[in-house]
């Protein structure tokens, strides 16, 4: 089950696990299944001392891990984003899932196993994202319905379960799948999978305390009155629907939402963008003991049956300032494929900074601008930033549309807070001409501003922000914290200020995940790559993240270009086409003379196959020598070798028999012949084991039994043809193609790594007169002229 998303994963060779996501799987079995097998007790400590004992050693690690919030598992992935964090929790559920019934099915009661669960989601968008990932994706027009086809368990089923355990995978997520508002409601079968954000899991006087993180704590000084009238009465008069039996029936439910986690016997809890619980408090920590609160309680009664995974790009805390600065990791992390590991690997966009001339000539304040009374405008070097960006979108979208009309290119605006998104979509409306459809603003509190029923058509159009061209760019404050699956985002204005590093990488990786995924495109790509590792700019801008320069992100983009993973870019490329040699060949005019054809069988023709009476005088008699020839090659005694009929195969079973040896009686040698008798001195079955006789009778018998075989075909054959031209484009590259004139297709390329021998072929058929028509065949757009085998080994070979 464990082997790369997108291998020849789309990225040929099948749908697969890349090697990040296959060493955190490999890491979390071995580390909990392995390593933890047949102790009683085990902690993160327990961990440690078991596989990193010298660790224990340095600074106040041991210290840290001994204390009671990492009294369980605990395992942390540190992944970049867009490198598949959540198929990485999916397959350990289904691990989990998978043995926890093998062992109930034996009648053991393995504590490393469970089949209660819980992902944990940071925000609305990320929670809704999960529920598309367990249940599918919501059905237009319906009442909240959704389509379990559509969700990543059955899309990916050959990636995540077994065949022969698919229907039990099935049935238990569609039957225990539970949203934030049934957690301890719904009715479920033996497990459950409860999907909610942390706020769920956070006590009303906590949420309220990360609301008011910013007050100050003053013992001494009265309480307000609407504290104090709060703390006596039980509920307070409402207005709208405040006091509502719906509202009050979520306020209760919410309220018994620990206590029914804390009651369970054993809990595996997924935290998905983990990072998220650490920086809602100043300092990052007051948050973290509100979030630990929460944890503690539900493992208090489990012991080693409490199991918290963990998953993030930047699984730290920022401690210090200034030069003093510093990262402070989780102890409990067990794979690290950073930022870094995952460009090198080609999983995520390459990284480009875009420096221009206008940016780096004038001094300019890249901060909103505020008046007296706090209502802030765009500064300057706020103006320039995004007609920096928008410059650069408007590019992308003219080279994007002559390569592929359907990839739409977007750029993204994080801004430092919600006064400041307004006055950005108002600056790219009114200043810069677009229109109304095109910006799209968005932030965490957009569906408690909006209301459920008008949040469903902006959700339903921030998701697939992908397929459409519009909204062209998308206007954000915290979607940070969101973990949004965009592929699209290709630019970035960020006109935040703050020098967290955290903010700086969560920023980032909203424009991460790639865009261009197919394999035609990853000669490019990989070029790309290795101009950047030689500090070149890059040949195109497929799968390029561009930046546009903004001085809180130099140190960190300093750090990335020295390691030759960044590069930078300027007003020279304007002129530049965003799709490097990439072109698109096309059908020619008159394709159909030289196009190929290949027959598919989808029904042959039935033969019934019958066995007519084998006459024994039909078969021709042996004429090479007579008896007395053959008896004298016996020789005297025994001293002679013989052979078994008895291994020959069996024709016809009891029939063949017969009329074998009515053969030998009659026919063999054109005389009455008797076997059992001693007609020339010698036994006369021994006659028989003389190989000219065996070869005789096997030559003669095996015409004779082909000859009695009867055929009749029944039924119509159906052969359906597809033809090349199915394919109307190719993608190829122009200095790796060459133009063709007996070819469907315009051009005709080959690999720039060892493509001599295809490039030889190609120009040796367009000049040799007796080939009238030639075509290659395309691995990536003809997949239906694929060949599949089995190898010599016995091994298929697709």
């Amino acid at each position: 089950m464990v082997t790369a998303r997108g291998g020849s994963f789309a990225y040929g060779g099948g749908l697969n696990f890349h090697a990040g996501q296959r060493q955190a799987i490999l890491n979390a079995i071995v580390a909990h299944e392995v390593l933890g097998c047949d102790q009683p007790h085990w902690s993160l400590l327990d961990l440690y001392k078991a596989a990193a004992p010298d660790a224990l050693l340095s600074g106040a690690r041991l210290n840290e891990v001994a204390q009671d919030k990492h009294a369980h598992p605990k395992y942390c992935f540190k992944m970049a984003t867009g490198t598949g964090k959540t198929w990485v929790l999916q397959a350990l559920m289904i691990w989990q899932l998978l043995n926890r019934s093998a062992a109930l099915a034996e009648g053991l009661d393995d504590a490393r196993f469970t089949r209660q669960f819980m992902v944990v989601a940071p925000g609305l968008i990320v929670y809704e994202r999960l529920l598309d990932a367990f249940c599918g994706k919501l059905v237009e027009g319906s009442n909240g319905s959704r389509d379990f086809a559509k969700s990543d368990v059955a899309q990916f089923a050959d990636l995540f379960i077994p065949e022969a355990h698919r229907d039990t995978v099935f049935a238990f997520v569609r039957g225990n799948v539970c949203s934030k508002t049934e957690i301890g409601l719904k009715a479920t079968g033996e497990g459950m999978i409860a999907i909610t954000n942390w706020h769920l899991l956070t006590d009303a006087d906590a949420v309220d305390q990360v609301e008011d993180a910013d007050g100050v704590d003053a013992p001494s000084v009265p309480l307000v009155a609407q504290q104090v009238v709060n703390a006596v009465l039980p509920l307070m008069p409402g207005r709208a629907t405040g006091n509502s039996l719906d509202v009050l029936d979520r306020r209760y439910a919410r309220g018994n939402v620990l206590e029914f986690l804390a009651a369970l016997p054993e809990l595996m809890v997924f935290n998905d963008e983990a990072h998220h619980i650490h920086e809602f408090k100043r300092e990052g920590e007051v948050t973290e003991v509100e979030w630990q609160k929460s944890l503690s309680k539900i493992a208090t009664s489990k012991g080693r049956r409490f199991v918290q995974v963990d998953s993030s790009a930047t699984p730290y805390n920022d401690v210090g300032a200034g030069k003093h600065k510093r990262k402070l990791y989780f102890p409990h992390i067990i794979t690290n494929f950073d930022l870094k590991s995952a460009m090198r690997a080609g999983l995520v966009k390459s990284l480009v900074l875009d420096r221009r001339k206008e940016i780096g000539a004038l001094p300019l304040t890249f901060t909103a601008e505020r008046d007296e009374s706090g209502h802030p405008s765009l500064s300057e070097g706020q103006r320039v930033m995004l007609r920096a960006g928008l410059h650069k979108l408007r590019k992308l979208e003219a080279d994007f549309a002559r390569l592929d009309p359907s990839r739409h290119p977007k750029l993204l605006v994080v801004c430092e807070d919600t006064t400041v998104s307004p006055r950005v979509s108002s600056f790219l409306q009114e200043q810069e001409g677009l229109c109304h459809d095109d910006v799209m603003t968005i932030d965490s509190g957009k569906k408690a501003e909006l209301g459920e029923k008008d949040w469903a058509p902006v959700r339903q159009r921030l998701f697939s922000v992908d397929r459409h061209a519009t909204p062209r760019v998308i206007v954000s404050v915290l979607m940070r914290r969101e973990g949004i699956d965009v592929n699209n985002i290709c630019v970035i204005v960020p006109l935040r200020s703050s020098q967290a590093q955290i903010l700086l990488e969560q920023t980032i990786g909203r424009g991460l995940r790639l865009m261009w995924r197919d394999n035609e495109y990853t000669d490019l790509k990989r070029e790309n790559r290795e101009r950047i590792n030689a500090g070149q700019e890059v040949g195109s801008l497929l799968d390029v993240l561009s930046i546009v320069e903004h001085p809180a992100f130099q140190s960190f983009y300093n750090d990335l270009i020295n390691d030759g993973l960044a590069t930078t870019t300027g007003d020279d490329t304007d002129n530049t086409s965003a799709t490097g040699d990439v072109m698109a060949a096309d059908l020619r005019d008159g394709f159909e003379a030289f196009d190929f054809g290949i027959p598919f069988i989808l029904q042959e023709t039935d033969e019934l196959h019958g066995q007519k009476t084998l006459d024994a005088l039909t078969p021709p008699t042996f004429t090479a020598m007579n008896s007395e020839a053959l008896a004298a090659l016996l020789g005297k005694g025994d001293t002679f070798v013989s052979q078994d009929l008895q291994s020959a195969t069996l024709f016809g079973d009891y029939r063949v028999g017969g009329a074998l040896d009515d053969y030998i009686w009659t026919q063999l040698f054109g005389q009455t012949f008797n076997p059992l008798g001693e007609d020339f001195g010698c036994e006369n079955w021994r006659l028989l084991l003389l190989q000219p006789v065996v070869d005789h009778i096997t030559k003669v018998f095996a015409v004779a039994l082909m000859g009695s075989e009867k055929k009749r075909v029944t039924g119509q054959a159906e052969v359906h043809q597809r033809w090349l031209s199915e394919v109307p484009r190719l993608m190829l590259r122009e200095s790796n193609s060459v133009e063709v004139s007996k070819c469907i297709s315009t051009r005709l390329g080959w690999p720039s790594q060892n493509g001599g021998l295809e490039r030889a072929f190609i120009h040796w058929a367009q000049a040799d007169s007796h080939v009238l028509a030639f075509c290659k065949i395309s691995e990536n757009r003809h997949t239906f002229a694929r060949l599949r085998y089995v190898k010599d080994d016995g091994l298929a070979a697709f």
